[in-house]
């Protein structure tokens, strides 16, 4: 009967948990002002050359970096996810966010435990009588458990600000598997562009080499003065120089991929590389689409999430903590009398805790779970913003390369007209050989940066794969359910956490997107590999 009034007393509180949860309820804060919030890009607005996307290109794939068209570059990409040693870490750090829910979720159960005990005593024949001046024998075995009931929605909160911490976690994982392959991507587009600047030179090399020899003959011929010789092997030799110097660069960023895929530079090599032609169309959408699709703006707003728990755990520490004890168990003398009826032992009971006075250490600890919240609120606004001013910059770096891109390849032709006649005038003796080193170095800088411009539109179309997200989407991470199910805590599947996926709808009508790249697009002028430089084929014609 006693037994009874104390559970009785002990529960009543707990059916009430729900309605008591004094934390705040979660409400996602708005990402910018109404009135700031941009409709469309200012990229877009500010000229005509954006085309809309073909069907077929309507969004981003998970495996973004096919749309390039390079069977290396996606082999390597591949390896970021399986071999990168910083995926690794996220993934690892992913396990143990997802660890601490099971953790919290634990505490709707109680927490039982056992001791079993014996002991043998002599007392003492001095404090006490000869009669009591005898050995005892008592064992115990018994089990206890206790619960805390959730009154006010502390456990309910707790597990609510781990799973949101876990998302949080989930979002970097993919932030970081993202960063890397826009990182990898980048530099293999950059040795590409040095080994086509390799070419060029060595090809420019050749040409000059044959110059110094026309050089050398029209000397002896009488034609030429010695200073032509000198001026030829000078130019012959800074180029070599050139040419010899932009091996340290691409060790380099060879050496970067090696690590970016999980290998030692000292068994990784990559063949010589090319890029085949400009970017291609980067389907865009609206500016509300961008903030779904950008793995670290999620992350900030899971963050503001977890804030909110922890503010409510804050407020929770002002009410008193309920709790359910009971302890059952045998107790004899003896092992012959332990598991008979009389041996039964029983306790039960509630309890409530409540701290009187801290001295304002709750105060301060809910004041400073406000001021982290209201952290959280304004770096996830700034994070919204920088996203905008990512893509502002990567649209507007593709459009002004372009227009780039033209100008230098009109500049090439001009130089190419101009070698070629300079090359004849100093044949017939009207001009000095001085002409043709400053027309040759025109050139072959004009051509220079004519790959220089193609490599500068690879990287800046990856900044914008990266800025759109790559593809992901806030709906790869994973729920409570999800994050509480086996798969998911088996560390084979761990890669497959928060990643975008591959067969994504196409955008409804009315919210169509665009291409990143020109209607008009400048032609591939960059790459002369397999024609040889301009030098190269006039120096054959000599």
């Amino acid at each position: 009967m006693i037994c009874t009034r104390y559970l009785r007393a002990a529960l009543l509180p707990a059916l009430f948990c729900s309605a008591c949860n004094v934390a705040p309820k979660y409400v996602r804060p708005a990402a910018l002002p109404p009135a700031a919030f941009p409709a469309g890009f200012k990229e877009l607005k500010a000229n005509d050359q954006w085309k809309f996307a073909e069907p077929g290109d309507a969004a981003l794939r998970g495996k973004w970096w096919e749309i390039f068209g390079d069977a290396k570059l996606n082999e390597l990409e591949e390896k970021i996810s399986v071999d990168n040693q910083n995926v690794k870490q996220a993934e690892a750090q992913f396990l143990a966010a997802r660890a601490s829910i099971d953790q919290q979720h634990a505490g709707y159960f109680p927490a039982i435990t056992s001791s079993p005990s014996a002991s043998r005593n002599q007392g003492s024949g001095v404090l006490t009588s000869a009669a009591n001046n005898r050995q005892s024998s008592s064992m115990t075995l018994s089990s206890g458990a206790t619960w805390e009931a959730d009154v006010w929605g502390r456990i309910h909160t707790a597990v609510e600000g781990a799973t949101a911490n876990a998302q949080v976690v989930a979002a970097n994982l993919e932030n970081v598997r993202l960063s890397l392959q826009g990182t990898l991507a980048a530099d293999y587009f950059t040795i590409a562009s040095i080994d086509m600047q390799i070419a060029l030179l060595r090809d420019t090399v050749e040409g000059y080499q044959k110059y110094l020899t026309l050089t050398i003959n029209r000397f002896n011929g009488g034609v030429a003065a010695k200073s032509d010789i000198a001026l030829a092997q000078t130019q012959l030799s800074t180029t070599q120089a050139q040419l010899t110097d932009l091996g340290v660069a691409r060790a380099q960023f060879e050496h970067a991929i090696a690590v970016l895929t999980g290998q030692a530079p000292a068994g990784f090599s990559l063949p010589p590389l090319k890029i085949a032609a400009p970017p291609p169309p980067i389907p865009l959408a609206v500016p509300s689409k961008l903030l779904e699709r950008r793995p670290d703006v999620a992350a900030a707003e899971r963050q503001i999430a977890l804030q909110n728990a922890n503010l409510g755990l804050a407020k929770i520490a002002f009410y008193p903590t309920v709790t359910l004890s009971g302890s059952a168990g045998l107790q004899a003398s003896g092992l012959q009398n332990l598991f008979t009826w009389p041996a039964h032992i029983w306790s039960v009971g509630p309890g409530i805790s409540e701290t009187l006075f801290d001295f304002g250490r709750r105060d301060a600890a809910l004041e400073l779970s406000m001021a982290n919240y209201d952290a959280s609120v304004a770096t996830y606004r700034q994070t919204v913003l920088t996203a905008f001013q990512n893509v502002e910059d990567d649209l507007a770096a593709l459009r002004v390369l372009a227009e780039e891109a033209t100008q230098v390849a009109e500049a090439v032709a001009a130089a190419e007209q101009s070698l070629s006649l300079i090359t004849e005038r100093y044949k017939a003796g009207t001009n000095s050989y001085l002409d043709v080193i400053n027309t040759q170095t025109i050139a072959l800088n004009n051509e220079r940066t004519a790959v220089t411009v193609l490599q500068r539109r690879m990287t800046a179309s990856v900044a914008l794969v990266q800025a759109l997200g790559g593809g992901w989407d806030a709906s790869a991470l994973p729920t409570y359910d999800q994050l509480r199910s086996h798969e998911m805590a088996d560390p084979k599947n761990t890669h497959e956490v928060a990643q975008p996926g591959t067969n994504q709808a196409a955008p409804p009508a009315g919210d169509k997107p665009v291409s990143a790249t020109p209607a008009a697009d400048a032609p591939p002028v960059a790459s002369k590999q397999g024609q040889g430089s301009l030098l190269h084929r006039l120096a054959h014609a000599l």
